[in-house]
C-alpha cells in the first residue's frame, strides 16, 4: 500500500472575506488552545460534547487532508497561504469555503498567531475496522497504552515514511485524531489507514487468522534481537504468516521459505516507562528487543517503532 498525496485531487473552493474576529462563520477554528471549548475534542468538561473535527494545520498538511478521505469542510486563512495551495483548490461558486482574513484576525479567532497561516476543519468520517484496514497490509504498527500525541503522531509520519500499511490501536491510547497529532504526523494521520480495537487483545488473534506474524517489542527477558524476530523461523511452516491461510504462501508451495517469503509482520509498541501488558505480550508469536550499548534500554517509542519498521522494509 501507498500514502503519497494524489495531486490529481483538488478541493472547490468559494473564498469569502472575514474582518470581524466575532463572525460566528469561523466558529469551527475558535479557541483552539482552549481546553473547555477547542474544536477538535470529541468531549469537553462538564459531560458536554465536542465537535470533534479534524483539524489540519499549514499548506503542506492541509494539502494532505484534500487528498484523504477527511474531506474538508471549511477553511481559514491569509492570503499568501491561500496562492501556495493553488495547485489544490480551485475557486467555483458554492465551493467549501475559504475564510480569508488578515495575520491580526486570524490570530484573535484561534487564540494564538499561527505562523503556517492556514487552517482546514473536516468532519470524522465512518471509522474503518480492524478488518478493513488489515486487508490488503503487510506490515502494520499495533499500538497499547499510547497516550502521548506526539508520540502517535510521529509514529503516523514514520508509518507513512517507511512503508507501513495501517495503523491499529489497541486499549489506552489517544486519539490519534487531536490536532497536536495531525500536525506532528504532517498530515500521514489522515492518509495512513488506522483503526481503533474493540476487542483487545482479542484482535491479535484475528491478525494471527489473517497471516500476521505478530512482534512484541520489549526490552524485557524472553526477547530476541529484532532481526531475529523479523527473519521469523527457519521452518516456514511454524510461522503464522507463512501458512496456508494465506492464499500468497501455502505450505505446499515449493516457492514459501524463510528466505524469500515476505512475511506479513504485526510491530506491537506499548506506553514509554510501563511498556506492553504482560497478557498482550504473551498473545503475541515473539518478544522481541533493539539491541543497545552504553547502558541504554530502550528507545523512545516511535524511534523503537522507526527502527522496527526500517527492519521489515530492508528485508
Amino acid at each position: 500500500m501507498c500514502h503519497r498525496i494524489d495531486v490529481s485531487t483538488r478541493a472547490a473552493i468559494e473564498v469569502i472575506d472575514i474582518t470581524d474576529p466575532l463572525d460566528a462563520r469561523v466558529d469551527d477554528f475558535r479557541d483552539l488552545n482552549s481546553v473547555d471549548r477547542r474544536p477538535d475534542l470529541p468531549a469537553l468538561p462538564g459531560g458536554r460534547v465536542g465537535k470533534a473535527l479534524v483539524i489540519a494545520e499549514g499548506v503542506l498538511v492541509a494539502q494532505r487532508m484534500i487528498a484523504s478521505r477527511f474531506a474538508p469542510h471549511a477553511f481559514f486563512g491569509v492570503d499568501r497561504r491561500l496562492a501556495e495551495l493553488s495547485d489544490d483548490v480551485v475557486e467555483q461558486p458554492g465551493g467549501v469555503p475559504f475564510y480569508r482574513a488578515s495575520a491580526e484576525v486570524m490570530a484573535e479567532v484561534i487564540g494564538f498567531h499561527l505562523n503556517r497561516g492556514v487552517l482546514a476543519a473536516a468532519r470524522r468520517p465512518e471509522a474503518l475496522s480492524v478488518s478493513e484496514v488489515i486487508e490488503s497490509a503487510r506490515t502494520i504498527a499495533v499500538l497499547e497504552g499510547v497516550n502521548d500525541h506526539e508520540n502517535i503522531g510521529s509514529i503516523f509520519r514514520n508509518a507513512a515514511g517507511l512503508e507501513v500499511d495501517a495503523v491499529i490501536f489497541g486499549a489506552g491510547c489517544a486519539d490519534p485524531l487531536y490536532r497536536r497529532c495531525v500536525r506532528v504526523s504532517m498530515g500521514h494521520a489522515l492518509l495512513v489507514p488506522f483503526a481503533k480495537s474493540d476487542n483487545w487483545p482479542g484482535d491479535l488473534e484475528l491478525l494471527r487468522e489473517n497471516g500476521f506474524r505478530t512482534i512484541a517489542l520489549t526490552p524485557g527477558e524472553g526477547s530476541v534481537p529484532l532481526r531475529d524476530a523479523v527473519t521469523g523461523p527457519s521452518d516456514p511452516s511454524s510461522d503464522p504468516s507463512c501458512s496456508s491461510s494465506d492464499s500468497s504462501c501455502s505450505s505446499s508451495d515449493s516457492s514459501c521459505s524463510s528466505s524469500d517469503v515476505e512475511r506479513k509482520l504485526a510491530f506491537l509498541v506499548g506506553a514509554e516507562g510501563p511498556g506492553l501488558k504482560e497478557h498482550t505480550m504473551r498473545s503475541c508469536d515473539v518478544r522481541a528487543h533493539i539491541p543497545m550499548s552504553r547502558g541504554t534500554d530502550s528507545l523512545n517509542v516511535a524511534t523503537a517503532a522507526a527502527v522496527a519498521f526500517y527492519e521489515a522494509l530492508s528485508r
